[in-house]
Protein backbone atom coordinates (compact mmCIF):
# COMPACT_ATOMS: atom_id res chain seq x y z
CA UNK A 1 0.00 0.00 0.00
CA UNK A 2 2.99 2.43 0.63
CA UNK A 3 4.47 1.67 -2.83
CA UNK A 4 1.36 2.49 -4.53
CA UNK A 5 0.68 5.96 -2.21
CA UNK A 6 4.23 6.71 -3.51
CA UNK A 7 3.95 6.09 -6.75
CA UNK A 8 0.65 8.30 -6.96
CA UNK A 9 2.56 11.57 -5.31
CA UNK A 10 5.79 11.05 -7.83
CA UNK A 11 3.12 11.03 -10.75
CA UNK A 12 0.86 13.97 -9.27
CA UNK A 13 4.40 15.75 -8.88
CA UNK A 14 4.89 14.69 -12.15
CA UNK A 15 1.65 16.06 -13.66
CA UNK A 16 2.16 19.06 -11.88
CA UNK A 17 5.85 19.74 -13.20
CA UNK A 18 4.50 19.35 -16.64
CA UNK A 19 1.54 21.60 -16.04
CA UNK A 20 4.22 24.43 -14.87
CA UNK A 21 6.36 23.75 -17.96
CA UNK A 22 3.79 23.45 -20.36
CA UNK A 23 2.73 27.43 -18.62
CA UNK A 24 5.66 28.33 -19.17
CA UNK A 25 6.20 27.32 -23.03
CA UNK A 26 2.39 29.13 -23.33
CA UNK A 27 3.85 32.52 -22.30
CA UNK A 28 7.53 32.15 -24.11
CA UNK A 29 5.55 31.45 -27.15
CA UNK A 30 2.57 33.51 -26.92
CA UNK A 31 0.62 30.78 -28.67
CA UNK A 32 -2.55 31.87 -26.89
CA UNK A 33 -2.17 35.43 -27.26
CA UNK A 34 -1.63 34.38 -30.84
CA UNK A 35 -5.04 31.89 -31.30
CA UNK A 36 -6.67 34.41 -29.78
CA UNK A 37 -6.31 37.32 -31.82
CA UNK A 38 -6.79 34.88 -34.62
CA UNK A 39 -10.11 33.37 -33.43
CA UNK A 40 -12.06 36.76 -32.63
CA UNK A 41 -14.31 35.55 -30.02
CA UNK A 42 -12.60 32.95 -28.44
CA UNK A 43 -12.24 34.64 -25.37
CA UNK A 44 -15.60 33.80 -24.23
CA UNK A 45 -15.34 30.32 -23.93
CA UNK A 46 -11.40 30.54 -23.37
CA UNK A 47 -12.53 32.22 -20.00
CA UNK A 48 -14.91 29.90 -18.87
CA UNK A 49 -12.92 27.05 -19.69
CA UNK A 50 -9.91 28.38 -18.15
CA UNK A 51 -11.75 28.84 -15.66
CA UNK A 52 -12.55 25.44 -15.27
CA UNK A 53 -9.57 24.56 -15.27
CA UNK A 54 -7.84 26.83 -12.67
CA UNK A 55 -9.77 25.37 -10.34
CA UNK A 56 -7.28 21.99 -9.97
CA UNK A 57 -3.69 21.67 -8.94
CA UNK A 58 -3.27 19.93 -12.14
CA UNK A 59 -3.77 22.16 -14.46
CA UNK A 60 -4.11 25.66 -12.82
CA UNK A 61 -0.65 26.92 -14.24
CA UNK A 62 -2.15 27.19 -17.64
CA UNK A 63 -5.35 28.22 -17.03
CA UNK A 64 -3.52 30.75 -15.16
CA UNK A 65 -1.51 31.99 -17.90
CA UNK A 66 -4.30 31.59 -20.31
CA UNK A 67 -6.93 33.62 -18.29
CA UNK A 68 -4.18 36.71 -18.32
CA UNK A 69 -3.46 36.39 -21.56
CA UNK A 70 -7.23 37.05 -22.37
CA UNK A 71 -7.31 39.45 -19.40
CA UNK A 72 -4.48 41.64 -21.56
CA UNK A 73 -6.46 41.01 -24.66
CA UNK A 74 -9.98 41.83 -23.45
CA UNK A 75 -12.05 43.07 -20.36
CA UNK A 76 -10.89 42.19 -17.75
CA UNK A 77 -13.72 42.09 -15.78
CA UNK A 78 -15.47 39.87 -18.05
CA UNK A 79 -12.84 37.68 -17.88
CA UNK A 80 -12.79 37.34 -13.98
CA UNK A 81 -16.61 37.18 -14.52
CA UNK A 82 -16.71 33.96 -16.68
CA UNK A 83 -13.51 32.83 -15.69
CA UNK A 84 -15.40 32.77 -12.20
CA UNK A 85 -18.55 31.14 -13.56
CA UNK A 86 -16.29 28.00 -15.01
CA UNK A 87 -14.14 27.59 -12.24
CA UNK A 88 -17.41 27.76 -10.22
CA UNK A 89 -18.31 24.24 -12.42
CA UNK A 90 -14.86 22.99 -11.70
CA UNK A 91 -15.21 23.79 -8.33
CA UNK A 92 -18.43 22.33 -8.09
CA UNK A 93 -17.13 18.95 -9.10
CA UNK A 94 -14.26 18.71 -6.56
CA UNK A 95 -17.14 19.83 -4.27
CA UNK A 96 -18.88 16.49 -4.86
CA UNK A 97 -15.93 14.27 -4.98
CA UNK A 98 -13.13 15.49 -2.45
CA UNK A 99 -14.89 17.49 0.05
CA UNK A 100 -16.34 14.37 2.48
CA UNK A 101 -13.86 11.80 1.61
CA UNK A 102 -10.80 13.62 2.32
CA UNK A 103 -12.32 15.73 5.42
CA UNK A 104 -13.26 12.10 6.55
CA UNK A 105 -9.54 10.97 5.89
CA UNK A 106 -8.00 14.16 7.91
CA UNK A 107 -10.17 13.41 10.68
CA UNK A 108 -9.59 9.33 11.21
CA UNK A 109 -6.52 10.47 11.05
CA UNK A 110 -6.39 12.74 14.02
CA UNK A 111 -8.29 10.37 16.07
CA UNK A 112 -5.43 7.60 15.98
CA UNK A 113 -2.89 10.62 17.74
CA UNK A 114 -3.32 11.86 21.06
CA UNK A 115 -4.30 15.23 20.27
CA UNK A 116 -7.77 13.73 18.83
CA UNK A 117 -10.13 14.55 21.40
CA UNK A 118 -9.14 17.46 21.65
CA UNK A 119 -8.94 18.37 17.81
CA UNK A 120 -12.47 16.72 17.71
CA UNK A 121 -13.60 19.59 20.14
CA UNK A 122 -12.04 22.61 18.32
CA UNK A 123 -14.04 21.21 15.10
CA UNK A 124 -17.30 21.63 17.15
CA UNK A 125 -16.39 25.35 17.59
CA UNK A 126 -18.56 27.98 15.91
CA UNK A 127 -15.31 29.90 15.47
CA UNK A 128 -13.08 27.37 13.85
CA UNK A 129 -15.84 26.49 11.17
CA UNK A 130 -16.13 30.29 10.44
CA UNK A 131 -12.01 30.12 9.96
CA UNK A 132 -11.95 27.40 8.13
CA UNK A 133 -14.89 28.88 5.98
CA UNK A 134 -12.28 32.36 5.63
CA UNK A 135 -9.66 30.28 4.85
CA UNK A 136 -11.20 27.87 2.32
CA UNK A 137 -12.24 30.75 0.41
CA UNK A 138 -9.10 32.65 0.50
CA UNK A 139 -7.24 29.31 -0.93
CA UNK A 140 -10.06 29.55 -3.31
CA UNK A 141 -8.94 32.46 -4.70
CA UNK A 142 -5.60 32.00 -4.53
CA UNK A 143 -3.52 29.70 -7.44
CA UNK A 144 -3.35 27.03 -4.81
CA UNK A 145 -5.16 24.37 -5.43
CA UNK A 146 -8.78 24.58 -4.64
CA UNK A 147 -8.80 20.85 -3.42
CA UNK A 148 -7.32 22.07 -0.39
CA UNK A 149 -9.91 24.62 0.27
CA UNK A 150 -12.93 22.68 -0.41
CA UNK A 151 -11.30 20.08 1.99
CA UNK A 152 -11.45 22.96 4.61
CA UNK A 153 -15.46 24.48 3.54
CA UNK A 154 -15.81 20.11 4.49
CA UNK A 155 -14.77 20.65 7.88
CA UNK A 156 -17.60 23.29 8.42
CA UNK A 157 -20.14 21.33 6.71
CA UNK A 158 -21.09 24.05 4.18
CA UNK A 159 -23.88 22.95 1.99
CA UNK A 160 -24.07 23.51 -1.70
CA UNK A 161 -26.01 26.47 -2.33
CA UNK A 162 -23.72 28.87 0.26
CA UNK A 163 -20.69 26.83 -1.75
CA UNK A 164 -22.01 28.35 -5.12
CA UNK A 165 -21.81 32.24 -4.24
CA UNK A 166 -18.77 31.77 -2.01
CA UNK A 167 -16.91 29.81 -5.02
CA UNK A 168 -17.93 32.48 -7.34
CA UNK A 169 -17.03 35.45 -5.44
CA UNK A 170 -13.75 34.11 -4.50
CA UNK A 171 -12.91 32.68 -7.78
CA UNK A 172 -14.21 36.58 -9.34
CA UNK A 173 -11.40 37.92 -6.97
CA UNK A 174 -8.47 35.73 -7.51
CA UNK A 175 -8.94 35.74 -11.98
CA UNK A 176 -9.60 39.77 -11.15
CA UNK A 177 -6.21 39.87 -9.80
CA UNK A 178 -4.27 37.60 -11.92
CA UNK A 179 -6.16 39.91 -15.34
CA UNK A 180 -4.95 43.11 -13.16
CA UNK A 181 -1.34 42.04 -12.36
CA UNK A 182 -1.27 40.69 -16.33
CA UNK A 183 -2.45 44.03 -17.44
CA UNK A 184 0.19 45.52 -15.99
CA UNK A 185 2.94 43.75 -17.25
Amino acid sequence: MANNHRREVIQDIGIIFISVVVAIILVETEVIVKILRYSGKLELLGSFVAGMFFTTVFTTAPAIVTLGEIARENSIWSTAILGATGAVLGDLIIFRFVRDRLSTHLIELVQHQGLGKRFKALLRLKYFRWFTFLLGGLIIASPLPDELGISLLGFSKMRVLLFIPLSLVFNFIGILFIGLVAKTL
